[in-house]
């Protein structure tokens, strides 16, 4: 059988990073992308030392720049690589009120990343998956697809974007041999916080406790099962839950909390958190109990009883 390529953006990191490793576990070919050349470099003598890989290709570009994808498209194309699983990782986000604070310029290369560089990929790549009628696609959306996100409001905005039209792609595909997976991880121990000038919020400090490599196995495996998306973490999927049954007004303010900085010190900030947390979870639970009782019986009354899509 031949070997199947994967190719991964924003692998020098994260949870890039973790997809690619187990592609190369698998024995899947790798096209590594990242500004970061140097790094890429370091990764694939990794995983040809550690898991026996001849193919690993290298390409370094920042696909925050408008003629990246295509450049990316012709370089793997020129070199005869056939791509059978996309995988857009690759994003950015930007701290800070909207109006006053964040940089426009910043903000407008995060689109181009999060967003521009996500379609403009996946339009030349599923082209050809097209044309095979075989092939995968993994999409980094995010809990932030569905809680709007006061402080990172364009990244909450290219995140819901992404799911959007990742789950609008399925349905054109439905009747091929291709899929569409959508990843939705909550905050995660990356650098993505650092980058962002996120650092010492709430989020971040939860990050801190969620491996990438845990997120990434969740999206992989859902990739490999074809599934439509996966909310990682259980935690998350109670967030995604609530956000179906709860004011879109207190979503958004509890999303605002998260994003921002302790006012006080340490010590008060820790007792507070705690709290926060304590009471989420708590409200979460029975919030997602009755979401699941509700649908439960709705289906038993239609002649359903499989709930494994509800959360995703």
């Amino acid at each position: 059988m031949t070997v199947q390529t994967a190719l991964v953006t924003g692998a020098s990191s994260g949870i890039g990073y973790e997809l690619a490793k187990l592609f190369a576990q698998d024995g899947y070919n790798l096209v590594l992308v990242s500004r970061n050349t140097d790094r890429l470099h370091e990764i694939a003598s990794e995983f040809k030392n550690q898991y026996g890989l001849s193919e690993i290709t290298v390409v370094g570009k920042d696909l925050s720049l408008p003629d990246a994808p295509q450049q990316v498209y012709d370089e793997v194309k020129g070199q005869g690589i056939t791509v059978n699983v996309l995988v857009n990782n690759a994003g950015a986000g930007e701290h800070g009120m909207f109006a006053t604070e964040t940089d426009l310029g910043k903000e407008l290369s995060i689109i181009q990343l999060n967003a521009t560089s996500l379609v403009h990929l996946t339009k030349l790549f599923l082209k050809d998956m097209t044309d095979r009628n075989d092939g995968k696609i993994l999409m980094l959306a995010s809990v932030a697809s569905v809680l709007p996100n006061p402080l990172m409001a364009v990244y909450g905005a290219t995140k819901a974007f992404i799911l959007n039209f990742s789950e609008a792609l399925r349905n054109e595909l439905k009747d091929t041999a291709i899929t569409v997976t959508a990843l939705m991880p909550g905050a995660t121990n990356t650098d993505f916080f650092q980058k962002a000038g996120a650092e010492g919020t709430i989020a971040h400090q939860q990050a801190l406790k969620t491996d990438a490599a845990g997120v990434a196995k969740d999206g992989y495996e859902a990739l490999m099962k074809g599934k439509d998306k996966v909310v990682s973490g259980m935690m998350n999927k109670a967030q995604v839950a609530m956000s179906r049954v709860m004011p879109d007004s207190l979503i958004t303010a509890n999303v605002r909390k998260m994003m921002e900085r302790p006012s006080n010190g340490n010590g008060h900030h820790e007792s507070m958190t705690k709290k926060r947390v304590t009471t989420g979870s708590l409200v979460a639970s029975l919030l997602v109990l009755g979401l699941v009782g509700w649908v439960y019986y709705n289906r038993v009354r239609a002649g359903e009883t499989d709930l494994r899509n509800l959360f995703g």
